[in-house]
C-alpha cells in the first residue's frame, strides 16, 4: 500500500468505528394527554342554559352551563330570613329589657305590696277577734291564706324586677351568638349551593363532551360536562428499565406525533418509581419482556390543538447512548 495513503485510510476507519459506536437515543412510546376535568351535577335541577359547544376553547372562569335556581334561591332566602331573626334576638338580649318593662314591673310590685299590706292587716284584725271567738276558725284560715298569697305575689314581682334590672345572662347571650353563627353557616351553604348551579371553568379548558342537552335533568353527582385542560398538554410515555436510571424530572425531550408532521419540545414533569409492564402497543423484540416506568412530559401551548390520546414517540435529548 502506498505510504502516502495510509494516514488517510486510518482516518476513514477511525471515523467509521466511532460512527458505529454511537446510536441514536432510544425512542419511547406513548400518547398525547390532557388533564381531564369533570363537572358533576350539584343538584337534581333542569338545565336551562348551555353556553358552550363541544370542542370549544373556554377561558378560566367562564360559565359553561346554568341549572334552574328557583328551589335553591328559595332555600337561600329562607336561610337569610332565619339569620336576620337570630341576629335580632341576639341584639335584644344585648340591649336588655326596655325601660317600659322595668316601669311596669315596678308598678306591679307596688300594687302587690299594697295588696299584701291590706291582706296582712285584715288577717291581724281577724286574729284579734278570733281570740275573743267573734269569728270562726275557717274565716281566720282564709284570711291567713290570702295574706300568704299576697306575700308570695310580692316576692315574685320583686324577683321579676330584679331580673329585668340585672339584664340578660351571659349564658343566654352566648347561646344566641351560637344560634346566629349556625344560621350564618346555613345561609352561606345555601349561597354556595346557588352559586354551584352556574357551572364555570376552573381553568383554561377545551370542552370534550356535553352528555346532557338543554332541558335535561341529571341526578346529583352525574357528570354534566367533561373538560380537557388545554393549558397543560402532556405526553404520557413508558420508559424502558434500561434507560430509567438516566431519566430525571426536568430532562428535556422531543415529542413526535405518529403522523411525523408535528414535533414538540417539552420537559419531564413526572416519572414513576414503581414499574409497570410494557403496554401492548410498545411490545417489540426484547422489549416484550422488560418492565417500563410511566412518565409524563409537559408540553407547551403549541400542542393544545392536538387530539386526545393520539399516539406519539419521544426522545430524551440528554440521553446520548454509547456502545
Amino acid at each position: 500500500m502506498n505510504a502516502k495513503r495510509r494516514p488517510l485510510l486510518f482516518a476513514v476507519l477511525a471515523t467509521l468505528i466511532l460512527a458505529g459506536c454511537h446510536r441514536e437515543p432510544p425512542h419511547v412510546l406513548g400518547t398525547l394527554e390532557f388533564d381531564r376535568i369533570t363537572l358533576p351535577a350539584p343538584a337534581a335541577e333542569h338545565i336551562v342554559q348551555i353556553d358552550v359547544r363541544e370542542g370549544e376553547y373556554v377561558p378560566s372562569g367562564k360559565r359553561i352551563m346554568q341549572l334552574e335556581t328557583t328551589r335553591t334561591r328559595a332555600a337561600l332566602d329562607a336561610a337569610q330570613a332565619d339569620l336576620r331573626q337570630q341576629q335580632q334576638a341576639l341584639q335584644e338580649l344585648i340591649n336588655g329589657p326596655r325601660e317600659e318593662q322595668i316601669r311596669q314591673a315596678r308598678a306591679n310590685l307596688v300594687g302587690a305590696q299594697a295588696q299584701a299590706r291590706d291582706a296582712n292587716a285584715f288577717y291581724q284584725r281577724l286574729s284579734a277577734l278570733a281570740m275573743k271567738q267573734f269569728v270562726s276558725a275557717a274565716d281566720l284560715d282564709r284570711a291567713k291564706a290570702s295574706a300568704g298569697n299576697a306575700d308570695a305575689t310580692v316576692a315574685a314581682d320583686r324577683a321579676l324586677l330584679d331580673q329585668l334590672l340585672n339584664g340578660s345572662r351571659a349564658e343566654d347571650i352566648a347561646q344566641a351568638r351560637a344560634a346566629v353563627a349556625a344560621a350564618a353557616a346555613t345561609a352561606s351553604s345555601r349561597a354556595v349551593d346557588l352559586e354551584k348551579l352556574d357551572l364555570t371553568t376552573p381553568r383554561d379548558v377545551r370542552v370534550d363532551s356535553l352528555p346532557y342537552k338543554l332541558g335535561d335533568q341529571a341526578q346529583p353527582g352525574t357528570p354534566l360536562v367533561i373538560l380537557l385542560a388545554s393549558d397543560a398538554p402532556y405526553a404520557r410515555v413508558y420508559v424502558p428499565a434500561a434507560i430509567r436510571p438516566s431519566v430525571k424530572v426536568g430532562d428535556a425531550a422531543v415529542v413526535t406525533l405518529e403522523d411525523g408532521k408535528h414535533v414538540f419540545h417539552g420537559k419531564v414533569r413526572m416519572i414513576r418509581s414503581e414499574p409497570t409492564f410494557t403496554p401492548y402497543f410498545a411490545l417489540s423484540g426484547d422489549d416484550a419482556t422488560r418492565l417500563s416506568y410511566l412518565a409524563e412530559i409537559a408540553l407547551g401551548p403549541d400542542a393544545k390543538d392536538m387530539p386526545q390520546g393520539f399516539p406519539l414517540s419521544a426522545v430524551f435529548t440528554g440521553l446520548a447512548a454509547h456502545d
